[in-house]
């Protein structure tokens, strides 16, 4: 008797797996996630169908990393630009692919095109947009004229080249002013911060320019709310809560990953979380490694520091940088610049109009 055994298709690229309860919580916060991982080159959008399911929107972008949103614009640092997006829900309705869907539509309306710095976060302050410089170890703002604007640099840094000298990758802003930054080192020569990786980090006051807390295990985000700070210690895979006075930490969450990229909307955090690198000598000895790590989105609930919710990718992405809450939208949708489509979009503060053809001239 022979018997055959029947194989399982494999799972479509892009599959996850959710909690249950995470569909019902975005819709009562009112709320969709957008996730940027430079890894698979996407934009990742989820966001709500019903109480139950998820709708996922991935959009081509090369290498992008850090995000900002604020009002009604995003945006996003990628291998070589900066782009700014702005929601035009008027737009929405008659979105030409698929209309009378989305309840708001993001349309590239700016591109700053920097060269190649390696920006790591993205922040909104009062006076304008911030990139984290790694590249040249320093904040800087976009511009006009140059490739960036430099507007501060750890006071250890002495000159501005592109040797990403302490790995400056993410910025707190208190009140709509920069307020801390974290590094994975404070050296001053190329790539030193990679000598003690694992045990390297600070975190630096920006106005004094003092680091309050060294010997951090590779943090990232730091971001200021209104209870206090929290930033992410990558290398134990722990969100935490920082005195700044005390220079010291406490421990709000445990996750098996490495953490990099956090938001919040009232009492819940969003953090994303990768899988380590299969072979990287550079976290091979960080505490989790001992651990099965996973990619997604941990939803934490800040009061008890549980993990109430989870986003988690089965294949295809393996890599996160941030996470960004889109508020007052459960179904936005984000275009790209493959098909040239915002091309053809039209937006005045009094109408709305999609051009399907060039206009004649004379």
């Amino acid at each position: 008797m022979i018997s055959l055994l029947t194989m399982s298709s494999p799972a479509p690229p892009f599959s996850y797996t959710f909690s249950h309860n995470v569909p019902e919580l975005l819709k009562a916060l009112n709320i969709s996630l957008a996730i940027s991982t430079y890894q698979t080159g996407k934009v990742v959008i989820f966001s709500p169908k019903d109480d139950s399911s998820l709708v996922q929107l991935p959009r081509n972008f090369e290498r992008p990393m850090g995000m900002a949103v604020r009002n009604n614009n995003i945006a996003i640092a990628l291998k070589d630009q900066v782009i700014i997006a702005a929601n035009a829900p008027g737009m929405a309705p008659n979105y030409p692919a698929n209309p009378n869907t989305y309840d708001s539509l993001f349309i590239p309306r700016a591109s700053f095109y920097t060269g190649v710095l390696d920006i790591h976060d993205l922040a909104w302050t009062n006076k304008g947009l911030i990139t984290v410089n790694t590249s040249f170890s320093c904040l800087s703002s976009v511009s006009y004229q140059f490739s960036f604007e430099p507007i501060w640099k750890p006071k250890f840094i002495t000159e501005l080249y592109p040797e990403d000298r302490c790995h400056l990758n993410g910025i707190a802003v208190d009140n709509g002013t920069p307020k801390y930054v974290t590094a994975l080192g404070s050296g001053n020569t190329k790539l030193s911060w990679k000598e003690n990786m694992l045990n390297g980090g600070v975190l630096i006051d920006i106005e004094s320019n003092e680091i309050i807390l060294s010997e951090l295990p590779v943090p990232h985000s730091p971001r200021c709310y209104e209870d206090g700070t929290y930033a992410l210690l990558s290398a134990e895979g722990k969100v935490v809560k920082i005195n700044p006075e005390a220079g010291t930490y406490d421990e709000v969450s445990q996750i098996n990953g490495f953490l990099r990229g956090m938001d919040r909307i009232g009492d819940y955090l969003f953090v994303a979380s990768s899988k380590l690198r299969e072979g990287s000598s550079l976290f091979k000895d960080a505490p989790i490694a001992k651990t099965k790590t996973f990619c997604g989105i941990s939803i934490i609930y800040i009061p008890t520091g549980k993990q109430v919710g989870f986003i988690q990718y089965q294949n295809t992405v393996d890599e996160l940088f941030e996470v960004k809450v889109l508020p007052n939208t459960i179904r936005p949708n984000l275009l790209n610049l493959d098909k040239e489509l915002h091309l053809t979009s039209v937006s005045t503060r009094e109408n709305v109009f999609w051009q399907e053809a060039q206009p004649q001239t004379s």
